[in-house]
């Protein structure tokens, strides 16, 4: 378990995740600040190493509420332009099967949603690194922008098993729907195998 930025980040080589990171202006101060406040508080009382049980709290209780803000689609949104957004997913296209396998991923407007395997000898922080690394200049260039693209934290959970993992691909293909983004907002991408499998469950996954 490392932490970095106050964010517990369980890693294994070779694992699968799925990961949540956000631009830099996509949360009010005043949300962060009252998050940031009950979460340190939380784990103050709750220390690493946690446990299953307390891991599936802190996700429950501060994960599913962030990404709840999130779906309002707070600051500029940015990425609501397919200009950036594609440069976003062309920079994940990239990437894949270099260092990691993508199963499912999401380009929203204020944040991104991607669940994939790391290849042997990768690590988390260092493939993020990339992905933020890159993309930001990309999309900085493009839009004459030079401050920070990415919050510098992420969320991530270490996929736990076959449930766990269909659980991750249907969020990430419901995810634009229930947010309210139209279809020219948002960019999905599924391999072949969560395609085949999510479009096996259409009738399931319907609001």
């Amino acid at each position: 378990m490392q932490h970095r930025n106050r964010l517990p980040h369980r890693q294994q080589d070779g694992a699968t995740y799925f990961v949540t990171f956000r631009l830099a202006d996509s949360l009010p101060r005043a949300l962060l600040e009252e998050w940031d406040a009950e979460r340190e508080a939380w784990l103050r009382s709750n220390p690493p190493p946690l446990s299953a049980e307390q891991e599936k709290m802190l996700q429950a209780r501060f994960s599913s509420r962030m990404e709840h803000w999130l779906d309002q689609a707070h600051g500029s949104c940015l990425l609501r332009d397919l200009m950036y957004s594609q440069i976003v997913a062309g920079v994940l296209h990239r990437f894949d099967r270099e260092r990691d396998v993508h199963h499912a991923w999401v380009v929203m407007c204020n944040h991104l949603h991607a669940l994939f395997s790391l290849s042997s000898g990768q690590t988390l922080p260092k493939t993020l690194q990339g992905w933020k690394g890159v993309s930001s200049r990309e999309v900085n260039t493009a839009c004459g922008y030079r401050g920070p693209l990415w919050q510098q934290d992420y969320f991530d959970r270490m996929v736990r098993d076959t449930q766990h993992f269909w659980r991750c691909a249907r969020y990430i293909r419901l995810n634009p729907a229930k947010a309210g983004l139209k279809q020219d907002e948002f960019i999905i991408y599924e391999s072949a195998k969560v395609k085949a499998v999510l479009d096996g469950e259409a009738t399931l996954l319907s609001p």
